[in-house]
């Protein structure tokens, strides 16, 4: 900017100068802060995956055999793989659920509920070649507690399921989202709710209430962002989620774009899409971060 305004000093004012200024302030708008975060993040060097080299240009003929081999490698043999083992899982999930949610309401049935949740969601993560790590798990959240994260995925929810099971709040899917979530709910106390009905939105509050009043019961997910953010910054987080009371746990998840792109653009991607998306990525390499526990105080509003 000052090399451009450095041009314009030191002569008389001309008509031509307002387009300098229109040029900026027009990139300054297409290229701000807050909209790149809901793109794609952009790497700094090429991981052979076609889509995250736009600007692609042949280089040597050696490359070119490395990325046609990881091709074949990919989608010939990982992809049959982790796509029946996704079957696997997520057909476990909605018969193990459906099942558990006939049973009444016991010790025995959250204990089950809790046992079908953790196998399915970690069978889904291999399904992703997953390879996460957990910190500082002395922190994880507990039960009577609220966990609040960042949200880059719904795949976010089985990263964090692999190591506890919670009970998730969240906006009504339809397809292959909807039938999971259906399924869910059966055996365990999660929340759905439509966004734009403001009667869902106060019962939802009145719902959480009751549930983080009773300590026995699984801590509750919830992403105050209420979008997916592309994970290389953190929207403001909506103080709904704070309002309820209770301990929060904060927790954040960090994914390595080198091996995968985690972000879902709902915009561009339905669910299956999207997961064939990552599911012909190299892993979904991630880190989770355990924050120490923080309770409301008198001077917070």
């Amino acid at each position: 900017m000052e090399k451009g305004l450095s041009g314009l000093r030191g002569r008389d004012f001309e008509l031509s100068d307002v387009f300098y200024f229109s040029k900026k302030g027009l990139e300054a708008i297409v290229e701000d802060e807050v909209t790149k975060r809901f793109s794609s993040e952009e790497l700094v060097s090429w991981n052979l995956l076609t889509r995250t080299n736009i600007n692609f240009q042949y280089i040597s003929l050696r490359l070119t055999m490395v990325w046609v081999l990881g091709v074949i490698v990919r989608y010939c043999v990982l992809l049959p793989l982790r796509v029946t083992l996704a079957f696997i899982g997520i057909s476990l999930l909605v018969i193990g659920t459906t099942l558990v949610g006939q049973l009444p309401d016991s010790s025995f049935k959250n204990w089950l509920s809790e046992l079908v949740h953790l196998t399915c969601c970690r069978i889904c993560v291999r399904a992703l070649s997953g390879a996460i790590h957990y910190h500082n798990r002395q922190y994880r959240p507990q039960k009577g507690g609220i966990c609040v994260a960042n949200h880059t995925s719904p795949i976010d929810v089985f990263i964090l399921t692999t190591d506890g099971c919670y009970a998730m709040v969240g906006q009504v899917h339809g397809g292959l989202m909807g039938v999971i979530q259906r399924a869910m709910v059966k055996a365990c106390p999660h929340v759905w709710f439509e966004r734009s009905e403001m009667k869902d939105r106060h019962l939802v509050t009145k719902r959480l209430k009751e549930h983080i009043a009773d300590k026995k019961k699984l801590p509750i997910l919830i992403f105050p962002e209420g979008t997916c953010i592309n994970n290389t910054s953190v929207m403001m987080f909506k103080k709904g989620s704070f309002e309820i009371g209770g301990t929060i746990h904060p927790v954040a998840i960090k994914y390595n774009p080198q091996f995968g792109d985690a972000f879902w653009n709902s915009s561009k991607y339905n669910m299956v899409s999207y997961l064939l998306r990552i599911m012909t990525s190299w892993a979904i390499v991630c880190d989770v971060w355990y924050m120490p526990p923080m309770t409301k105080q008198v001077f917070h509003r």
